[in-house]
């Protein structure tokens, strides 16, 4: 068994900004990583309302929705066509976890959220980052701050008003401060977003055909995973939500269990067709 190819020690300005936020798109929308989460952890095909029963936050229509879409994106299988044919995590959707961690860290170190199911650290971090052009805005910043917003704009090549709204956004998520109150103050990166290289160079690496072409052919065993659903979703005080995921938490948290997995290449068809219309 060959040794799975690691994602480099990268800079935030030498990731591909595009590939990224591509990769990003297909793995960022809410209930993504819940729904991959809960299908590595048991192991084996789940229907839709297999999952459902196991996110009782969520309706078993939108889990339907949610996971017809990670069908379309290539990040589950199933057997036949059949309605109501199970789901399963294919090799893709399992080379998910390596990229889980990393976002997963890069969250409990520079991010004060408090405690929360790691299904949902992991989404609220992809929240962040998955909005369209954050990722070189965020570059911008990272090769030429501190920086008025005109200069950002004219950096990244986005119009002025649409740089504003992103700052404005990346300020909320805590990615982005301002050096002073005043109207016209520079823009600089936080610790949380000078130490976004390691989750871009995991991201992109996911979706590199070229990390792809040195790593095995041999497909990904299903391997055991352990439960990761630990805690409550905020907002959510529902009993039955509650006892739902204390069940679930039987095991220590987990981002799948299993080692890293050569990373299959994200088909350039799925990435053209699913970048747009995500919400971003």
């Amino acid at each position: 068994m060959s040794t799975p190819v690691q994602p480099p020690v990268s800079s935030i300005g030498s990731v591909d900004a595009q590939r990224v936020e591509d990769a990003l798109a297909l793995i960022g929308p809410k209930w993504t990583a819940w729904s991959a989460m809960t299908l590595a952890q048991e192991s084996r095909p789940m229907r839709v309302c297999d999952v459902a029963a196991r996110l009782p936050f969520v309706s078993e229509q939108f889990v339907g929705k949610r996971l017809a879409t990670m069908h379309t994106d290539g990040l589950v299988t199933r057997d036949d066509d059949r309605r109501g044919a199970p789901y399963r995590l294919n090799a893709l959707g399992q080379s998910l976890a390596p990229v889980y961690r990393t976002v997963s860290d890069w969250s409990h170190t520079h991010l004060s959220i408090g405690q929360m199911a790691e299904a949902e650290r992991v989404e609220d971090a992809l929240r962040r980052l998955l909005l369209r052009s954050a990722t070189a805005v965020v570059q911008v910043l990272d090769a030429g701050g501190p920086m008025r917003f005109v200069r950002i704009a004219e950096e990244a090549g986005l119009d002025n008003g649409f740089t504003r709204h992103r700052l404005l956004r990346l300020q909320a998520d805590g990615l982005v401060t301002r050096t002073g109150t005043r109207h016209g103050d520079p823009y600089l990166l936080t610790d949380a977003g000078q130490a976004l290289g390691a989750v871009y160079a995991s991201v992109e690496h996911w979706s590199d055909p070229v990390a792809v072409r040195r790593t095995s052919s041999a497909p990904c065993p299903v391997a055991a995973t352990t439960r990761t659903h630990v805690g409550v979703p905020r907002g959510m005080d529902d009993a039955r939500t509650a006892a739902a995921l204390r069940r679930s938490a039987a095991a220590p948290n987990s981002l799948f269990s299993h080692a890293p997995q050569p990373q299959p290449r994200v088909p350039a068809a799925v990435t053209t067709q699913s970048a747009p219309g995500r919400g971003r």
